[in-house]
């Protein structure tokens, strides 16, 4: 949920720590992503209720999700792509895709939703807009509902 609510790399969703959660502006900080680059994320209220309630439930003192041999230390990669497969097993999904996966359905379903290509690739920490581009797999039903152009110019019938 955190991965996909936030558009997180696998990497990044490992190593959040408790400070990282900015409740106050709705925001996540990212620290040393990929390219050893910072960025905020948004924070949507639903995560934010799971992500307390998962605090409270472990009593977490640094790291968001820590590793199960040893708590000081964060999540293994392979550990949560492990429980990603899983889950998706379980969920009965059809397709087949990894963790990654989410954060380009996340991506999508921004664009899809009216939010610009430029600040998607801000939340991303993408540094070319053509890198966004490439994580958007626009659905069937946003493609029947983009009218042709063409059938837009005004025109009389027999005028050709």
């Amino acid at each position: 949920m955190t991965l996909y609510g936030a558009g997180l790399r696998l990497n990044e969703g490992c190593h959040l720590k408790i400070e990282d959660i900015d409740s106050s502006r709705m925001l996540i900080r990212i620290e040393q992503g990929k390219g050893k680059k910072d960025r905020y994320s948004i924070l949507s209220p639903r995560l934010l209720e799971e992500l307390r309630c998962y605090w409270r439930t472990y009593h977490l003192k640094h790291w968001l999700f820590t590793s199960r041999q040893n708590p000081h230390k964060p999540l293994l990669d392979a550990t949560a792509q492990c429980a990603f497969k899983q889950a998706w097993k379980r969920a009965r999904l059809p397709r087949k895709g990894g963790p990654h996966s989410l954060r380009h359905r996340w991506a999508t379903h921004l664009v899809e939703s009216g939010t610009p290509l430029h600040v998607v690739k801000r939340l991303l920490g993408h540094t070319r807009v053509t890198t966004t581009a490439g994580y958007l797999h626009i659905s069937k039903q946003t493609l029947q509902t983009v009218q042709e152009p063409l059938d837009l110019m005004p025109w009389s019938k027999g005028s050709l």
